[in-house]
């Protein structure tokens, strides 16, 4: 039945077609029939080899129109910084209380902040956090002495992006019953937080590909141009 359904979105869409966003975003939100508000997600190929240090490519963007999901925020900080995460509006607030938690296997958060003289406790965490891209960095705003900040742009939709060994960005940038307005600034705003991180060692064409979908729905593949202008 799914596999239907699948084949059945798929009618209409061109494998090698380059659409402008705009149309691309009708499509997705078009093809979106899951029973819950799918995610619309976007796919870049770029032109780095991030095994190069000096092609790595991350960094944060806070989305115009916010990304519709609820993050939960862990923040590991003490005293007065520790007050202020919990009057942001952070989830959990701690120090080697959080890290114990952290060790014995329970995660509940979608983005860790810590303060920077925390770091030599949360790097302890390296293997855990690590793999799950929670490790806080101070080049995604996560290591930082302002942790009101960090926690309301958390909240208020901030995306980290990292790209992966095959030079690809995923990262979701709406949800489906967003306007389509709404969905063409969000991913005009990611792909351009993208493209000012492009870092020294990238050569020829940055971005080669892109693509937008929905969790369940199929890729449509995007003009570059049409989104990176």
């Amino acid at each position: 039945m799914a596999g239907k359904r699948m084949k059945n979105n798929r009618e209409g869409i061109g494998r090698e077609t380059l659409y402008e966003l705009g149309e691309a975003v009708g499509m997705v939100k078009e093809r979106a029939s899951a029973k819950f508000d799918e995610t619309v997600e976007i796919a870049m190929n770029l032109g780095v080899d991030p095994r190069h240090s000096d092609q790595m490519v991350r960094g944060v963007i806070n989305l115009p129109n916010g990304t519709g999901r609820t993050m939960r925020v862990a923040v590991f900080a003490r005293d007065d910084k520790a007050e202020e995460a919990k009057k942001a509006g952070a989830d959990i607030v701690g120090a080697e209380d959080l890290m114990e938690t952290v060790q014995a296997g329970t995660i509940d958060f979608d983005r860790c902040i810590a303060t920077p003289d925390m770091m030599p406790l949360v790097g302890r965490l390296g293997k855990v956090l690590g793999p799950r891209n929670l490790m806080p960095n101070p080049k995604t705003g996560t290591v930082t002495t302002d942790v009101a900040e960090a926690v309301k742009g958390a909240k208020g939709g901030a995306v980290e992006f990292r790209v992966e060994k095959a030079g690809i960005i995923h990262a979701g940038v709406g949800k489906a019953s967003f306007e389509a307005k709404a969905l063409e600034e969000n991913i005009k705003a990611f792909t351009g937080a993208v493209i000012k991180a492009r870092p020294s060692g990238s050569k020829g064409t940055f971005v080669k590909r892109v693509a937008i979908s929905s969790t369940m729905g199929p890729g449509v593949k995007v003009d570059p141009a049409s989104v990176v202008s």
